[in-house]
């Protein structure tokens, strides 16, 4: 077994606990919902964007994210929410605010994302002239 395989197996392995072997390649796989919902569009850019700040408002953090729409954000915000990565609080200031954060849960994907973006951010000059060689 290569050292590839292994890693995988052992990523597959029921964890303490839990008897059930997981695999993401697996269409029935409940993994799966997590993963599209990590590679959603918007939702490392606003994990990313409360793990610098810690805490911020609608408005903040759409600043910071950028270019998303307040629909869409409000569905990434709700779906993170749901997922238990982040937590909103309501108060009954007036105006009212809401404020988001990273739950620990959320504050649990900070270093396979950062993993992610090291790449992507040394592997950019390769990817576009990919891009370019593909497009001509």
């Amino acid at each position: 077994m290569s050292q590839h395989q292994v890693t995988i197996a052992a990523a597959a392995a029921p964890t303490s606990g839990d008897d059930e072997v997981r695999d993401v390649l697996s269409p029935d796989c409940p993994s799966r919902v997590i993963l599209s919902r990590i590679g959603e569009r918007w939702t490392m850019f606003v994990i990313l964007a409360l793990s610098r700040a810690g805490t911020l408002r609608f408005t903040e953090l759409r600043a910071r994210v950028g270019e998303v729409t307040p629909k869409v954000l409000t569905e990434t915000l709700r779906a993170l929410e749901a997922d238990g990565l982040v937590e909103r609080r309501a108060y009954a200031d007036s105006p009212p605010r809401v404020e988001y954060s990273l739950t620990p849960l959320g504050e649990s994907l900070l270093e396979p994302i950062a993993a992610m973006r090291e790449w992507a951010e040394r592997h950019v000059p390769e990817v576009l002239a990919s891009r370019e060689r593909a497009a001509d």
